[in-house]
Parts: structure tokens; C-alpha cells; sequence
């Protein structure tokens, strides 16, 4: 097969997806979309590439002759994106989030069933150096059964809270609850052990004025209790505490490994530190190391996001569509693995804190509970469904917030044109 031919869904997060098919040996970028016209004409100057095509409609887009589709627009947006490009015949790259309600969900699934078509969910914190060599290590058995699990993604977003929301009062960030991002801490989690996820117990922290201030109605962040198939726990905390975190810690039946915290200053997850069994069952003769698993990784890697891994996120996607059975991806039912966690917890602090059973959804009959069920923080899809995005009510915010927020971004676009 030759090279996948790729249309990328959004500017702004779609920039590392559309380097990746410029320097890949294995795509090539032929249409764009973005309903923001100044940036398709900045992109398209910058390019000057006559092979890609430009649209400001998807509907237009969905038509273009391609192969592959990479949804980066907005996360409550990805689902239904999702489901029109499977429809069309284009296999789907999705970033984080995968759905947004449980309807959402079951739609998704089916619509990967009956294509039969690639869906590949981009959890890149899955691909970063430390994360994918602890994969390794436990699928080679060194760690031994998987007993406990933390997985940490803080992110101070206050900064660059104006660059991502733009002051606009109706924003998904604005409005999405303190479990709803949480695939960067549990997902790696899920991957490296290859566990499902059955019960969950969610915790919701106050509201403080650092995220009122910017225009979130949403605690400071969350965390999760996951139970998983095998009776091992994991706890998940993410959110926008001071300083940026990224960490992720597996304790098994013959040894323990962690990734390093300060790794997040570096944008990624590079060190990794393990502590296990030379011998089966050998407690005293234990093997510690600490080490850097790709500190010689190319630097056609190193020069992407997220610590090299928005390129293997990428590579992988486009290995699986051409058929190659080492493609390392995650698809649709694992994705969901790591979303519904989050979504249940907050069901869970909104019912008192009282543990939730997580659906599998990869069983037919368990869809039909949920295939109706539209409830979410979102007015524009919840209707009559509607949760609010603070467990004890929504906050009052006065217009003049975003009023402030959308200053600060006009501010930014006049300095830097972009």
C-alpha cells in the first residue's frame, strides 16, 4: 500500500499530526479543515504545499478523497465526528476525549463494528519513554500480577487558560466536570496492564478562586478509586494544582516500578525506576534500576510533542491501516476503558461519594441500558439530562470574567498574529 492518504481536523492540536505526515515515510497531509479562516490561510501559506485542500465546513471535508481522518477539534466534539467519518469510509484517529455521554458510546462502538474501519485513540501519555517501557516489562511478567496502580496528570492550565478557552462563557473546558479529563492518569495505567476497569469511587475537590477567576465552574480537580477486573486498584488524580506533575507507579506479585515526577518539567515521562525480583520469588535478591529507556530515541522523535510521543501515536495509527500486526494502538473498546472511569466516578460524587459499577460495553446486551442515556454537562446535547459541572451547584460568574479572559487572548493574537 502506499502512503495513507490523511485529513487532520484541527489547527491548533492538529499541528503535531500534520508534521507527522510531513516527514513520515508512511503518510502524506491532503486536506485540512478549521472553521477559524485567518489561521486555514496562515497554515496554508506556511505548507505551500498544492496537494493539501483547505475547508472551513466538515461536511465538505468528509467528501475529499482520503483515507484517514484525525479528529483534533474540541473533546466533547470527537464522538459524533468520529461516527460521520466511519460512515463515510475513512479510518478515524480520535484525540482525547472519545465520547462525551454514554450514548455517545454505544454509537461509537457500533459504528466501529460495522465499518470494520480503524479507530485509534490518541493517548499519547501511553507512548511517552517511561510508559511504554513499563508496558513492556510487565507484559514480560518481571513485575508479576498487577496488585496497585497510581496514575498523576496535574496540569496547571491558569497560564494559558485564555489561549485555549478564548474567553468564550460556553467553552467545553468551562464547563466540563473535575473527573472528566482523566484518560492522561488513567490511561497508561490501562495499557500497560491490559486490565478493564469494573468499579469505580469518584472524590470531586472545592472550588477555588483560581478557577472562577478564569471562567470554570468545575472543582480544582478529581480523582478516582478504579477497581479493576482482576481485584488491583488504581487511584487517578488530575487536574490544575499549583506545579505540573506526571507520574505513574505499578506495585505487582514480584517487584514495583514508577516513572519519575520531575519529568514533568521536560514535557514528558522519560525516567523510570524499577525495583524487582531477580529470582522468582527471591524477595532478598531484588534488582533496582534506574534508567532512561529511549534517551537515544532519533531526533525526527524528539522534536515532537509530549515527549516524542504524538509521533507514535501517529506512526501506529498509520501501521494499522496498513496491515501491520505489530501495530501498537489503542482502539475503541480500550479507550472507553479509560474514559468511563471519570465519567462514573463524578455519577459517584454526585450520588454521595457511593461506588459505581463501570459498564462493559463490549457486551451488546449491556449497551441497551445506556443507548438513550444523554447525560453530561453539556446543555447543547444533555437537554433534560443536564449535570451540573460542580457536584453542589454551579457558581456565579459574571460576564466580566470572560470579558477579562477574551482581552487577555485578543491581547496575545496582536502580539504574536496568531
Amino acid at each position: 500500500m502506499d502512503k495513507i492518504r490523511v485529513g487532520v481536523v484541527g489547527l491548533f492540536r492538529g499541528g503535531s499530526m500534520m508534521e507527522y505526515c510531513r516527514v513520515a515515510e508512511n503518510a502524506e497531509l491532503v486536506a485540512i479543515c478549521d472553521k477559524w479562516e485567518k489561521g486555514l490561510a496562515d497554515k496554508k501559506k506556511e505548507l505551500n504545499n498544492d496537494n493539501i485542500t483547505y475547508y472551513t465546513s466538515f461536511d465538505e471535508f468528509i467528501k475529499h478523497d482520503m483515507d484517514a481522518v484525525v479528529l483534533a477539534n474540541y473533546a466533547n466534539e470527537h464522538a459524533p465526528f468520529a461516527i460521520k467519518c466511519l460512515k463515510a469510509g475513512k479510518h478515524v484517529f480520535s484525540e482525547v476525549l472519545p465520547v462525551q455521554t454514554m450514548k455517545e458510546a454505544v454509537e461509537l462502538i457500533e459504528a466501529v463494528e460495522e465499518t470494520g474501519l480503524i479507530y485509534a485513540y490518541g493517548e499519547n501519555y501511553c507512548y511517552m519513554p517511561a510508559p511504554c517501557e513499563m508496558r513492556k516489562l510487565y507484559r514480560a511478567g518481571k513485575i508479576g500480577e498487577f496488585e496497585y496502580g497510581e496514575g498523576e496528570y496535574v496540569h496547571n492550565c491558569e497560564p494559558i487558560w485564555h489561549l485555549i478557552t478564548y474567553g468564550d462563557k460556553t467553552h467545553w473546558r468551562n464547563h466540563m466536570y473535575a473527573n472528566f479529563y482523566c484518560t492522561h492518569s488513567i490511561g497508561p495505567l490501562v495499557h500497560i496492564t491490559g486490565l478493564h476497569p469494573v468499579r469505580v469511587t469518584g472524590f470531586e475537590s472545592g472550588l477555588t478562586q483560581r478557577k472562577i477567576r478564569n471562567g470554570s465552574y468545575s472543582g480544582l480537580f478529581g480523582i478516582e478509586m478504579i477497581e479493576m477486573e482482576n481485584g488491583g486498584i488504581v487511584k487517578s488524580i488530575h487536574g490544575d494544582l499549583y506545579r505540573d506533575s506526571i507520574w505513574y507507579a505499578v506495585y505487582g506479585s514480584k517487584g514495583r516500578m514508577e516513572s519519575s515526577r520531575e519529568d514533568a518539567g521536560q514535557a514528558g515521562v522519560a525516567t523510570i525506576h524499577v525495583n524487582f525480583d531477580k529470582d522468582s520469588g527471591a524477595y532478598d535478591t531484588m534488582k533496582l534500576e534506574t534508567y532512561e529507556p529511549n534517551k537515544d530515541e532519533p531526533e525526527k522523535v524528539k522534536r515532537f510533542g509530549h515527549g516524542g510521543s504524538d509521533y507514535y501515536t501517529m506512526y501506529n495509527f498509520i501501521e494499522k491501516i496498513k496491515g501491520n500486526p505489530n501495530a501498537d494502538t489503542i482502539d475503541v473498546y480500550e479507550a472507553l476503558d479509560m474514559f468511563l472511569p471519570g465519567m462514573f466516578a463524578y455519577r459517584s460524587v454526585l450520588a454521595g461519594g457511593i461506588p459505581m459499577d463501570i459498564p462493559n460495553l463490549r457486551d451488546p446486551a449491556v449497551r441497551e441500558q445506556w443507548r438513550n442515556d444523554i447525560a453530561c454537562t453539556d446543555p447543547a446535547v444533555a437537554r433534560d439530562q443536564l449535570l451540573p459541572v460542580f457536584s453542589k451547584g454551579n457558581p456565579e460568574i459574571s460576564d466580566e470574567i470572560y470579558d477579562q479572559v477574551k482581552e487577555k487572548w485578543q491581547s496575545h493574537l496582536d502580539q504574536t498574529g496568531k
